[in-house]
């Protein structure tokens, strides 16, 4: 016991330590000013090699080899400290220390270069990360497929050959679909002015509906949503556009699924390595459940439709229905966090067939903007009009999260199964939502999934919680009814 007492107090001082590393990062991106960016960048590294010399500490090890597990919790967090150790040990410090030196700039130069619409300025930078990526992945996979390395990162035990199969299958099914739709009459649009102080209050409402403590958060604006941190400090962001009122809604309700998993948590596992989210395909499975089946229900639309004429008077559409319709409306776009859910595993696949090429050394950044442009084009059928629609418009590469996107349509996968055995365990659902109470359903995922955290791996966690395998079915099924019914299809 003494092997394992000492273990898990190295262990949590470490996750602490990288809780500060994240509050650094959400600083940067929230109130940090912009002078400080170059500081930030020597502050990160900093830390980072702090973080990496504790990771990779031989004592580790040591205490790896003698510890015994005192419970199934301890077990579970052995389990998940000898795969971290593994992994950080094949890493050199240089490099992470590098590219924890390069992340804030990269993603800074990526800021100014979406808002100029100016690729060539991003490129050395995306260059320069993509190559650290790549000597990252090629050191832990050991010969191995450096792309499966980086992406074990955010889904562990899932392969690419894996997700690649399962986007084969849905592939078709979410073609046909979308090709129904499109050919069917469109509802209208909501449309207005809506001020962001009005956008705000409604946000704040929202994230209190869906059970978000903001005695241990709070949310700001970022130009890419995201929530940061985990127990008993979480914080989450939105975005606000006076004429679309929808992306900051859906994306705080889309955070708020993402906080309340961290917050939810068991508060014995804090500071461990059990004591968070046990994979960003299980995390994204409640954002999207909660963004989309919950909040985007008939049911909850139309306590929404009500909210949203108490805030700004007489809305464009003409009831709770036409609110409903145009909450959910499939339509032309470029952006991937503004697509309908019809339409959004087609973004992802695009995303994970090039970052996959570009770790592979398939491509290369320079032709990257080709690359997507001529891949966007044949999936949507329509040309990329400037370079924040296109290959500018997401943060995650900027940063080095390559691997990360495949777990947005993993957790879509995910969240489709949950939904079906919580619609079966929650006979009444569509009432409790009618009334703006998401409380039944939310409890039901604190106790069916949030609360355990890392215990399980990511596929046994979503299993204990539905009953059965993940498979994309359930979430193909619901699509295809609900957009059959919505559009008269």
């Amino acid at each position: 016991m003494s092997a394992y007492q000492d273990l898990l107090a190295f262990a949590r001082q470490t996750e602490a330590l990288a809780q500060i590393s994240g509050r650094l990062g959400w600083d940067q991106q929230t109130v940090m000013p912009r002078g400080a960016n170059a500081q930030r960048s020597e502050e990160m590294a900093a830390l980072e090699e702090v973080l990496h010399a504790r990771r990779t500490d031989p004592r580790l090890g040591e205490w790896l080899d003698q510890a015994e597990a005192p419970d199934e919790a301890g077990a579970a967090i052995l389990r998940e400290l000898r795969r971290d150790y593994a992994r950080n040990t094949k890493v050199p410090a240089r490099l992470a220390s590098e590219l924890a030196r390069i992340t804030p700039l990269a993603q800074t130069a990526w800021e100014e270069a979406r808002l100029a619409g100016n690729v060539s300025a991003f490129l050395p930078w995306l260059t320069q990360m993509i190559a650290l990526r790549r000597e990252e992945g090629q050191a832990i996979a050991g010969g191995g497929d450096p792309y499966d390395a980086l992406m074990d990162d955010y889904e562990p035990q899932t392969s690419s050959d894996t997700v690649a199969a399962t986007f084969d299958r849905m592939r078709p099914r979410l073609v046909a679909l979308r090709e129904a739709i499109l050919g069917a009459d469109t509802p209208p649009a909501l449309t207005g002015h809506f001020a962001q102080e009005g956008q705000m209050r409604i946000s704040r409402r929202l994230a209190e509906h869906f059970g978000y403590d903001f005695t241990r958060g709070r949310i700001d604006l970022a130009v890419h949503p995201f929530s940061s941190g985990s127990g008993d400090d979480v914080r989450i962001t939105t975005r606000v556009a006076v004429e679309e009122p929808f992306n900051c809604l859906y994306s705080t309700i889309h955070e708020v699924g993402h906080a309340a998993y961290e917050q939810g948590v068991d508060a014995a596992y804090a500071l461990t390595p059990i004591g968070r989210g046990v994979s960003m395909g299980v995390h994204e499975s409640q954002s999207r459940i909660y963004e989309n089946q919950l909040g985007r229900s008939r049911a909850f639309c139309g306590w929404l439709y009500g909210a949203m004429e108490q805030e700004f008077g007489a809305l464009s559409v003409a009831d709770a229905d036409g609110f409903y319709a145009a909450a959910n409306r499939v339509n032309t776009g470029y952006i991937r966090t503004e697509a309908d859910e019809v339409q959004y595993n087609l973004h992802i696949m695009l995303r994970f067939d090039l970052e996959r090429a570009l770790i592979r050394g398939a491509l290369e950044a320079g032709d990257l903007e080709e690359a997507w442009n001529t891949r966007f084009e044949a999936d949507f059928g329509y040309p990329v009009d400037r370079p924040a629609n296109g290959v500018l418009q997401d943060v995650h590469w900027s940063v080095g999260l390559f691997g990360y996107f495949p777990t947005y349509a993993l957790g879509n996968i995910y969240a489709g199964c949950l939904y079906q055995t919580l619609r079966a365990d929650l006979p009444d659902l569509d009432a409790q939502l009618s009334a703006g109470d998401t409380s039944a359903a939310t409890g039901w995922l604190n106790a069916r999934l949030q609360k355990f955290g890392a215990l399980n791996g990511p596929r046994q966690t979503i299993a204990n919680a539905c009953g059965f395998d993940p498979d994309e079915g359930p979430l193909m099924d619901y699509l295809e009814a609900k957009f059959t019914e919505l559009y008269k299809l």
